[in-house]
């Protein structure tokens, strides 16, 4: 693997003692968070945000900072001086400005179905979409508005009027799922125009255009039946997006697809992989891409053939042990990228194309690193027990001693057809825990990303399969070293890895002397009744469970169900769970609590009442830190 020089500017008060702390849930949340903000219009200065954690205040504030875009020192800037020169929402002759808002389409509110009685705070519903992700549906939509720049008091004109769909798209989509047309006459944008049960059970969101002059609007992707999502131009005029084929399948291969002179092209058809991200190139005539791959996410290119009688071919341009989180620009022969690994969170690097090589150009966060001394990252391959190999990742406590024994947690990755890849987490975060003291063995188990499609789609209908046979061969392999101390090994995951430990504590024959489980599946069928996006667990379970004859949904409800494994749990478990998580609904984590309480288990209860899937507050995500290491310092 190429070593990779980084070229840092460091301006540092004092004497600087470097390596002689280790990484704390303290001090992880002393790591500053960068945005990239973009170019200025000159492409000289790159503009970015840095949020700072505060802890007292349970929330983060925030500076602004301008760095040469070749390199140099950062400086720090107000607000109001950052100069960004595209406003992707302002139409190309300047005249039109494109923003969202929450239009209110359908009264569902008591206070709204009974004007007087204002002070009722019932919710009535008669179809699903009842809520989603953290947020009950109130009857408003988020609409794209357009209006003319500088009118600052216009409410603008909506797209769609009275149509209650949603774009941006609920719950994490933004502005890139909007954009002007070239020539600024039409507006691009991303909706899934289904409503109640339909929307609830499908992924078809489409691409549509929207002519300003007709007020029509036009569906550009209506044969396609999957995701359609990120629509960007090219500097010549074609239009690319993200397309999924399959309805209902989230983390179905996700292609780059061309329409320019209503030709359409899939230029990563032929390619075992799944793209997370695009940018066009200057020219026109390729795209820049990220993939995940071997555990990592990297830097792709892919040529755009247009009329030209040649193949499109995808070129891997970057290598190395971190993951390319984002492509800001393309500047001269070099990308401006964001950069991932283990160890350290995102930095903005300088990727020259030519050469391949990066260098690191913003170090908010370099100094603190400077000051700790790091676990050590290993990537080996374990053999399965159908024959194949399986990338697992281990992660080694700073000054690692090979003589010694220490302590192992075996990582359930979430998903579950999420890439385990050399991301940075602020919760499950592996510096922190190898920095305790403890061994993190984290295989990229079936269903991982960047395995090609194949391994991806294997871990559908097959929750407690072959997947479950690839953690206990991870762990089996690794624990065969002579500094893992077997008698303190435990397992440890959220969500789809929350599943995966409730289920392994059923069935782990006396490998694990500890579990935790943070807002994981517990009761697939309670799952199935209680989950928003019903799309996914028609596909990953196989159907509704009242399905009799359907094999793969008796199989999820049943043998693939932790719930009816239960009495065979013996070993201590720690619980967390969101109150408002409604992808894996409070009823998972309580149920699960209760059986342990019940069965007279070593058991632990946090709950979060205003937290989602994830914890973000400051404060909580402490107390969730502070839990998972008290926990582990008991029972391991």
């Amino acid at each position: 693997m190429k070593k990779l020089m980084l070229v840092m500017s460091l301006v540092i008060s004092g004497p600087l003692v470097f390596g002689q702390q280790k990484m704390t849930p303290e001090k992880l949340w002393q790591v500053e968070r960068i945005s990239v903000l973009g170019l200025d219009k000159n492409g000289e200065q790159l503009f970015y945000k840095v949020s700072i954690p505060n802890i007292e205040e349970n929330d983060f504030t925030s500076k602004y900072y301008q760095i040469p875009a070749e390199g140099g020192t950062a400086k720090e800037i107000s607000k109001e001086e950052v100069a960004v020169a595209s406003d992707r929402n302002i139409s190309p002759n300047g005249e039109y400005q494109l923003f969202n808002k929450e239009v209110h389409i359908e009264d569902v509110q008591s206070k709204d179905i009974y004007k007087n009685l204002d002070k009722s705070d019932a919710y009535v519903y008669s179809d699903l979409d009842i809520r989603h992700w953290d947020t009950w549906q109130n009857g408003n939509y988020s609409h794209v508005f357009y209006k003319k720049v500088g009118e600052e008091d216009s409410e603008g004109i909506d797209i769609m009027p009275n149509e209650p769909y949603y774009t941006p798209q609920k719950p994490f989509g933004g502005e890139e799922d909007y954009c002007w047309a070239p020539d600024g006459k039409s507006i691009y944008y991303v909706s899934k125009k289904l409503k109640g049960k339909d929307y609830a059970i499908s992924t078809n969101t489409d691409i549509y255009k929207y002519n300003l002059e007709t007020k029509e609007t036009e569906n550009i992707t209506g044969e396609n039946k999957g995701y359609d999502t990120n629509p960007a131009f090219s500097s010549e005029g074609a239009l690319a997006w993200l397309q999924m084929k399959e309805d209902g399948y989230e983390a179905d291969k996700n292609d780059i697809v061309v329409l320019e002179n209503g030709v359409k092209q899939n230029l990563t058809a032929n390619w075992d992989g799944t793209v997370n991200s695009f940018l066009w190139a200057k020219n026109g005539e390729e795209i820049y891409f990220t993939a995940p791959v071997d555990g990592t996410i990297q830097l792709f290119k892919v040529n755009y053939p247009g009329k030209k009688r040649v193949a499109s071919v995808v070129e891997q341009l970057s290598e190395g042990q971190f993951d390319v989180t984002g492509i800001v620009a393309e500047k001269k022969k070099e990308l401006l990228v964001t950069r991932t690994d283990m160890n350290h969170a995102a930095e903005v690097f300088r990727f020259n194309l030519k050469k391949k090589t990066f260098e690191q150009l913003t170090n908010v966060n370099t100094e603190l690193y400077a000051a700790l001394d790091l676990p050590k990252v290993e990537k080996r391959y374990v053999s399965t027990t159908d024959g194949k190999k399986m990338l697992v990742w281990v992660i080694l406590p700073p000054n690692f001693d090979a003589s010694k024994k220490y302590p192992t947690l075996l990582y359930a990755q979430g998903g579950p057809q999420s890439p385990l890849s050399q991301f940075y987490s602020f919760r499950w975060n592996f510096q922190v825990m190898a920095s305790q003291g403890y061994i993190v063995v984290a295989p990229n188990r079936r269903g991982m990303q960047g395995h090609g499609v194949e391994w991806n789609e294997e871990i559908s209908k097959d929750w407690g399969g072959q997947v479950m046979d690839d953690y206990l061969s991870a762990i089996d392999e690794v624990a065969k070293e002579s500094y893992v101390d077997n008698d303190r090994l435990g397992a440890v995951g959220a969500s789809y890895g929350g599943y995966s430990v409730f289920y392994l504590a059923g069935i782990h024959n006396n490998r694990f002397k500890t579990f935790i489980a943070h807002d994981g599946v517990f009761d697939t069928r309670s799952m199935y009744g209680t989950t928003e996006e019903l799309f996914f667990v028609n596909h990953d379970f196989g159907g509704p469970y009242w399905e009799k004859e359907n094999a793969d949904a008796q199989k999820a409800y049943n043998e693939f169900n932790p719930i009816t494994k239960v009495a065979n749990w013996d070993t201590p478990i720690l619980i967390y769970q969101g109150g408002k998580d409604y992808r894996v609904p409070i009823e998972q984590g309580l149920g699960a609590y209760q059986a342990a309480q019940l069965l007279g288990l070593k058991s632990r209860l946090v709950y979060f009442p205003d937290e989602n899937h994830w914890v973000l507050q400051p404060q909580n995500a402490l107390v969730w830190q502070n839990e998972f290491f008290k926990w582990l310092k008991e029972t391991l």
